[in-house]
C-alpha cells in the first residue's frame, strides 16, 4: 500500500528525530544529571588531574602544624579520612602549617594510591611554624614525601601568597618546584591566595596551573568584596587554570546557619569557575551535610 503523504513525513521525522538522539553527544547531553554531584570526577583546569568536586580541608584553625582535625586526635582523624574516602571523596587538601601528613596514608591502608589525590602546601612566610628556618622547596617535598609516605603528590601549592610580586619574588621555589614536576614527583604547581593582589598575579602567571581562593557571596575570610574578586576567578578559569574555593563555609561560621550555607554553596557552584568546594569539615555529619546541600543545586544549562 502506498503511504500517504503525511504519514510519510511523520515517519521520515521520527527516523530521522531518532538517529539524532543517539548522538554520542546528543545523548550525553540528555542525560546530564539536572543537579550537582559532590563526588563526581571534574577537571581542575589543565593539568590531568580530576578530583572529586568536594575536597576534604584539613585546617580548620590551622598553624604551627596543628589544626582542628589534628586536635581530634589521631584515631577520630583518620576516621574522618576514610569515611570520606567512603562516601566518594578524592581530594584531601594539606598542608605544612596544617602538621596533617602523616595521616592520610595510614587513614586510607590498602587504597591503592591513584584512587585518591593529594594537594599540600609550602609555607615559606615568618612565623607559622615552630621553627624559624624556610627551607628551599625541593628540601621541603623531600620531607613531605617521607611524612606522606608517598612517591609523588597531586598539587604543590606556594601557601598563603599575599604579594602582587609574588612570582618575582618566589622565582626560585617555582624553578625547584617545576623541576620536581618534570622528574614526576609533583603532578601539578599552583598557590594559595590570600590577597586580590596576588590572585591577580596568579591569573597572569603561566607558572600557575591551578589556585586556592577564598569565595563565598558574603565576603567572609576573603580577599575582597564578591563582586571584585569573581571577575579575577573567571580570568584566572579563562586562563585555563583550575580553580579551588576555600571559605565556603566562611570559615566555619556559617556551621549553624542552614540558610547561608545552602546560598554558599549554591553561589560559588552558580559561578560556573569555581571547579572544587574546599571544606574543612571536623565530622561525617558535616560532610553529609555539605554533600546534601550540593546535591540540592541544579545545574544551568545552555
Amino acid at each position: 500500500m502506498k503511504l500517504r503523504r503525511r504519514e510519510f513525513i511523520r515517519r521520515t521525522a521520527l527516523g530521522v528525530g531518532a538517529t539524532i538522539l543517539s548522538h554520542p553527544l546528543v545523548r550525553a547531553a540528555t542525560t546530564a544529571p539536572k543537579f550537582f554531584d559532590p563526588f563526581e570526577s571534574v577537571l581542575l583546569g589543565k593539568t590531568k588531574l580530576n578530583p572529586t568536586r568536594f575536597c576534604l580541608g584539613t585546617g580548620m584553625r590551622g598553624g604551627k602544624r596543628e589544626s582542628n582535625q589534628t586536635r581530634l586526635g589521631k584515631e577520630k582523624f583518620e576516621a574522618l579520612i576514610r569515611e570520606s574516602f567512603d562516601r566518594g571523596v578524592r581530594l584531601f587538601d594539606l598542608a605544612d602549617l596544617y602538621g596533617t601528613h602523616p595521616y592520610v596514608i595510614p587513614a586510607l591502608k590498602g587504597i591503592q594510591r591513584d584512587r585518591f589525590q593529594v594537594v599540600t602546601k609550602i609555607w615559606f612566610r615568618e612565623g607559622g611554624l615552630p621553627e624559624r628556618e624556610r627551607p628551599d622547596a625541593d628540601v621541603c617535598v623531600e620531607r613531605f614525601l617521607r611524612e606522606l609516605k608517598t612517591d609523588y603528590i597531586d598539587l604543590v601549592l606556594l601557601h598563603c601568597v599575599t604579594s602582587a610580586n609574588w612570582p618575582q619574588e618566589l622565582r626560585k621555589q617555582m624553578d625547584l618546584l617545576s623541576k620536581l614536576k618534570e622528574k614526576g614527583t609533583i603532578r601539578s604547581l599552583g598557590v594559595s591566595c590570600h590577597s586580590l593582589e596576588a590572585l591577580e598575579a596568579a591569573a597572569s602567571e603561566p607558572w600557575v596551573e591551578s589556585v586556592h581562593a577564598r569565595i563565598n557571596p558574603y565576603g567572609m575570610s576573603m580577599d575582597g568584596a564578591p563582586e571584585k574578586v569573581v571577575p579575577v576567578l573567571q580570568k584566572i578559569h579563562a586562563a585555563g587554570k583550575g580553580v579551588v574555593g576555600m571559605k565556603i563555609i566562611g570559615e566555619g561560621r556559617l556551621r549553624n546557619d542552614e540558610e547561608k550555607r545552602s546560598a554558599s554553596v549554591k553561589y560559588a557552584l552558580g559561578l560556573g569557575c569555581v571547579d572544587v568546594l574546599n571544606v574543612g569539615c571536623e565530622s561525617v555529619s558535616e560532610i553529609d551535610d555539605l554533600a546534601k546541600r550540593v546535591k540540592e543545586v541544579e545545574r544551568k544549562t545552555a
